[in-house]
């Protein structure tokens, strides 16, 4: 059996911010801009916490005190680099088995402005059907993410 690729899914977003302050509003204060509709948990989400440390955990929490595991920090390098593992399986349900990553870079683009880029990466993981259903999926998800943050880091 041939092993599948699946294509990375990268989107990026310009920030009027210098890179530190884009990395702590896209780490520190995630639960503040995540777009609520965007969740795993059952019950209306009430924040998205990333531990600030490898090993981590990156989890949603919601107002009934629930939490859903979204993966672990993989690689924590402020203000530059942020990697997560995402272990979320084809039903949007927590999955440690399933091991796909998003790392985060933010790039300095001169004085207070910052290029954030998302790659969406290793989706084969789910197999060929289910990871090209979910990459699809994530594909259209992150610009509205990505449009979510921008607003809480120009704010």
């Amino acid at each position: 059996m041939t092993a599948i690729t699946l294509a990375p899914v990268r989107k990026s977003v310009r920030v009027k911010a210098a890179p530190a302050h884009a990395f702590e509003v896209f780490t520190a204060r995630m639960g503040t801009w995540w777009p609520r509709e965007m969740k795993i948990v059952t019950a209306p989400l009430k924040t998205v916490v990333v531990e600030p440390r490898a090993g981590g955990r990156w989890y949603e929490r919601g107002e009934d005190g629930a939490e859903a595991n979204l993966g672990k920090v993989l690689a924590w390098e402020p203000p530059h680099r942020v990697v997560m593992s995402w272990e979320i399986n084809q039903h949007w349900r927590p999955d440690a088995t399933v091991r796909a990553e998003v790392e985060v870079n933010f790039i300095a683009d001169g004085p207070d402005l910052t290029i954030v880029e998302v790659e969406h990466r290793k989706l084969e993981v789910l197999g060929a059907e289910a990871g090209a259903s979910v990459r699809e999926r994530v594909d259209s998800g992150w610009p509205r993410v990505l449009e979510h943050f921008k607003a809480a880091v120009d704010a």
